[in-house]
C-alpha cells in the first residue's frame, strides 16, 4: 500500500501542458455572462449578488488550470469552503459554477502526483465542510463525490491515452532510427567489402603487374570515402543488435516497382526526372521507403482512389519526392494529428536533413511531400 502511494506521489507532471489558447478565453467570455444572468435572475439564490460576484473573481483561474492546476484548485475550492461559514451564501449553488470541474480535470490531467494528492484533499474539503454547514444535503455531497470522481477519472484516462500516444511515437521514431541504421550499415559494408576484395587483388597482382596495385590503391581510397560519409551519417541513428539483412538496400530506380507490384487497387505511376544515379545509398533508400509508405498509406486509407502519381524530380542540391492520390480525402485520413506512419517517415527524412509534410489537396485527394538532401545527412 505505501508503495503504491509512493509511486502515486513520484509521478511527474504532465509534459507540454499548454499555457493559454484560444479556448480558455472563449470559456471565459461564456461563463462571465452566464454568471451575471444567472445572479439576476434566480431570486431564490441566497445573497446572489455578491455569491456572483465571487464566482466571477474565481473565474481567470481556468487560465492558470494546466500549468498551475494545484495552486488553482486550492484557490478556488478554498474560497468557497472558507465563504459559507463567514457570508449568507455559496458561490458554488450557481450552475455556472460548474467551471470549477475543470479545475478539478486539469489537475489530474495535467499535475503530478502530489498535487493530485493534495488537491484532492481541497475538493473532499470542500463538500464534507459544505455537508456540515448545511448547505447542501447528504444526498448532494454523495453524488458531489460521484461527480468528482468522474471528472478526476476522466482526467486520469486522458492523461493515460496522451502518454500511450507519446511512447507509440517514441516507439515508431526508434524503429525507423533502426531501419536507416540497418540500411546505412549495409551500405558501409558493401564498401568495406570491395575495399577488402581490391586490396586482395592488388597484393595478388603486384608482384607481376605492379601498376595493378596503383590501380586498387585508387579505388580503395573512393570506397574509403564513400565508407566515412555514410560512418557519418550513421552516429545520428541508433541500430539495436540484430542480424543484418542481406537483402541489398533498395534505391531510387527501385521505386519505378511500385507501379507493378499491386493487381488490384488504384493504379500506380511513376516518374523520375533527373540525375538519381549518383545519389547516396542513404537518401536513394530513405526515398524509396518514404515512396513505398505513401502508396501503401494510399492504397490503404485513400477512398475510391482511381490512380496514384509518384513523382522524383532532383536539382543541384536536393531530391523532391510527391505521392499524390486522387481519393476523397473524408474523415478516415484526418489531417490534425499525423499517425505513426507519417511519424515515421518524418523522422526518417529529418535523420538525414531533410523535411516531409502530408495533407488534404484542395480539391480532393491527399499527397505526400518529401525533400531530402543530396548530399544525405550532415556530418
Amino acid at each position: 500500500m505505501l508503495a503504491r502511494l509512493r509511486s502515486v506521489l513520484d509521478e511527474p507532471r504532465a509534459p507540454h501542458a499548454p499555457a493559454r489558447v484560444w479556448r480558455d478565453w472563449l470559456l471565459l467570455a461564456v461563463f462571465a455572462p452566464a454568471l451575471v444572468l444567472e445572479g439576476i435572475l434566480r431570486p431564490d439564490l441566497p445573497w446572489r449578488v455578491g455569491a456572483a460576484a465571487i464566482a466571477l473573481a474565481l473565474l481567470p483561474t481556468l487560465l492558470w488550470r494546466r500549468t498551475h492546476p494545484l495552486a488553482m484548485v486550492a484557490i478556488a475550492f478554498g474560497v468557497t469552503t472558507v465563504v459559507p461559514f463567514v457570508l449568507p451564501g455559496d458561490p458554488c449553488d450557481m450552475v455556472a459554477a460548474m467551471y470549477v470541474l475543470l479545475l478539478t480535470y486539469a489537475l489530474f490531467r495535467w499535475g503530478s502526483g502530489r498535487d493530485a494528492v493534495v488537491g484532492s484533499v481541497f475538493i473532499a474539503a470542500k463538500l464534507v465542510l459544505s455537508g456540515v454547514a448545511g448547505t447542501i444535503s447528504v444526498v448532494e455531497v454523495i453524488a458531489g463525490f460521484a461527480v468528482m470522481f468522474g471528472v478526476s477519472a476522466l482526467g486520469v484516462a486522458v492523461r493515460f491515452r496522451a502518454s500511450a500516444r507519446a511512447r507509440e511515437l517514441d516507439r515508431v521514431k526508434l524503429l525507423e532510427r533502426e531501419r536507416l541504421a540497418r540500411d546505412l550499415h549495409d551500405t558501409v559494408a558493401h564498401h568495406v567489402s570491395a575495399m577488402a576484395i581490391r586490396a586482395q587483388a592488388g597484393i595478388a597482382a603486384s608482384a607481376t603487374q605492379p601498376g595493378a596495385a596503383v590501380d586498387a590503391l585508387r579505388v580503395i581510397e573512393a570506397e574509403a570515402s564513400r565508407a566515412l560519409a555514410e560512418m557519418r551519417a550513421m552516429v545520428r541513428v541508433l541500430r539495436r543488435d540484430q542480424p543484418a539483412d542481406l537483402a541489398p538496400s533498395p534505391r531510387v530506380a527501385d521505386i519505378e516497382g511500385l507501379a507493378g507490384r499491386f493487381r488490384a487497387g488504384p493504379d500506380v505511376a511513376v516518374e523520375i526526372r533527373g540525375d538519381v544515379e549518383d545519389l547516396p545509398p542513404s537518401v536513394g533508400s530513405a526515398l524509396y521507403r518514404l515512396a513505398q509508405e505513401s502508396v501503401t498509406n494510399a492504397r490503404r486509407h485513400a477512398r475510391h482512389a482511381t490512380r496514384i502519381e509518384v513523382s522524383v524530380a532532383t536539382d543541384d542540391t536536393s531530391v523532391h519526392l510527391r505521392v499524390s492520390d486522387d481519393g476523397e480525402s473524408g474523415a478516415a485520413r484526418p489531417s490534425s494529428a499525423p499517425g505513426f506512419g507519417l511519424m515515421g517517415m518524418m523522422e526518417r527524412a529529418d535523420l538525414l536533413g531533410g523535411t516531409c509534410a502530408a495533407g488534404p489537396n484542395p480539391d480532393r485527394g491527399w499527397t505526400v511531400t518529401a525533400v531530402l538532401p543530396r548530399a544525405g545527412a550532415p556530418a
